[in-house]
């Protein structure tokens, strides 16, 4: 019993921190949605620890024209 409420403990943990990379992603890179950006030399210092947001950006970018390979490549699909 303890090893599955530490496992679902864990889950939520790496949920919660996947949605505050989110948020974190959005706040610096909101210009691109529509939101005010911060100002540029804070955005410059934050953009080393953005190198997985921009990476996953520019993957979103390249299978937005293809959005059944998308599914496939997220439900493993050979």
């Amino acid at each position: 019993m303890d090893e599955v409420a530490r496992g679902k403990a864990v889950e939520t943990v790496e949920y919660e921190v996947e949605e505050l990379e989110n948020i974190f992603a959005l706040l610096v890179l909101g210009v691109f949605v529509g939101i005010p950006s911060p100002p540029i030399q804070i955005t410059m210092d934050l953009m080393p620890e953005m190198e997985h947001e921009c990476a996953v950006m520019l993957a979103k970018v390249s299978t937005a024209h293809d959005p059944l390979g998308e599914l496939f490549s997220v439900l493993d699909i050979d």
